[in-house]
C-alpha cells in the first residue's frame, strides 16, 4: 500500500499553517475547525478558510490528521515518520483520550487486499471506538 501525497513534514510552514499546528500540537484531544479557529481569532484569524486552507495543507503533509469520525483534527503523534500507510486511531467515548498507532499486519492485509482487487489506496485511517484503560 502506498500513498500519493507528499509527506515533507520538514517544509517550511506559513504563519496561518504553523498558528493551526501549535493549537493542534498543545490540545488535549481533538478540535473542529471551528474550534481552532475561536483560538486564533486573537491571532488575526478571521474566517473558516483560513483555517481550512492551513489544515488542508497540515494534512496533505502529515503533520495532522482528520478523525472522520469526530469531524475533528489532531496533531500527528509521529510527524517525522511516514513509513505507514495505515494510521489507527483509538477514541475513547468516555474521556475522548485520542491514541495514535500503527499496525503492520492490518497494514500488510488491507496492502494485499488492495493488491487483489485492483484497488490503490491514497490514505488509510482507521478509528476504533470504545473506553480506554483509565476509564474502563
Amino acid at each position: 500500500m502506498s500513498l500519493d501525497h507528499d509527506h515533507a513534514a520538514d517544509a517550511p510552514l506559513t504563519r496561518n499553517q504553523k498558528l493551526v499546528f501549535d493549537v493542534l500540537d498543545r490540545a488535549e484531544g481533538p478540535l473542529s475547525a471551528y474550534s481552532i479557529l475561536d483560538a486564533l481569532r486573537g491571532e488575526g484569524l478571521r474566517a473558516p478558510p483560513q483555517v481550512y486552507r492551513a489544515l488542508e495543507k497540515l494534512l496533505e503533509t502529515g503533520r495532522v490528521h482528520r478523525l472522520e469520525s469526530l469531524n475533528a483534527f489532531v496533531a500527528c503523534a509521529h510527524p517525522h515518520c511516514h513509513a505507514h500507510a495505515l494510521t489507527a486511531f483509538a477514541i475513547c467515548e468516555k474521556c475522548g483520550a485520542v491514541s495514535e498507532f500503527s499496525d503492520e499486519v492490518v497494514e500488510r492485509r488491507l496492502g494485499a487486499w488492495a493488491g487483489e482487487t485492483g484497488f490503490q489506496p491514497t490514505r488509510t485511517t482507521v478509528e476504533i471506538k470504545g473506553v480506554c484503560a483509565a476509564c474502563a
